[in-house]
């Protein structure tokens, strides 16, 4: 039997897996873009037409904005676009290859711990939240609730420590590098 038509294994799956959940959190963030922007082009059109501004689009605009990066960030860092200086290890790759290994390990584990920290500490502020009602906005105008974007947090910064997980193991796993 080809390679091809044998089932997948479980780490082939569980890659297939994360890369849906990145790829779906992905297009929910590019979504939340475009229904900012019409939003936002509603307001404007409603202010300067009709004098008349839609309650909340500065709150919802300020809300958006934590949950579209926290969503489209394990997108970025999958696609190796996350923003860094790449000089130093592209000059050590050409000149330590082993070397630019470990550094490039040590940048995805403190990835990897920092967001599992951010993860962590975001779910009392989530159950805070929910159980409070927490909301942003003034009363009697617009309010809209703060537990989806800690949601998001939540959400996103677990996909990033199982994208900089995967990241350190597919890097150990190729074995051209001689030691």
């Amino acid at each position: 039997m080809s390679e091809e038509f044998q089932p997948p294994g479980g780490r082939k799956i569980a890659r297939k897996g994360l890369s849906a959940l990145i790829v779906s959190a992905n297009f929910t963030g590019s979504a939340l873009i475009f229904a900012v922007m019409a939003l936002i082009g509603l307001d404007v059109a409603g202010r300067n037409l009709l004098g008349q501004p839609i309650s909340g689009v500065p709150e919802i605009v300020a809300l958006s904005i934590a949950v579209i990066v926290f969503l489209q960030t394990p997108a970025a860092l999958a696609a190796n676009r996350l923003t860094r200086s790449d000089t130093f290890i592209s000059m050590l790759q050409l000149k330590a290859p082993f070397l630019a290994k470990i550094v490039e390990t040590i940048f995805d584990g403190l990835g990897l711990i920092v967001f599992g920290i951010v993860a962590y500490g975001t779910w009392p502020l989530l159950q805070k939240a929910w159980t409070r009602g927490e909301f942003k906005g003034a009363i009697g105008d617009f309010t809209a609730p703060v537990w989806p974007v800690k949601v998001a947090i939540i959400i996103g910064s677990t996909l990033l420590v199982l994208q900089f997980a995967a990241r350190i193991i597919n890097r150990w796993r190729a074995t051209d590098d001689a030691i």
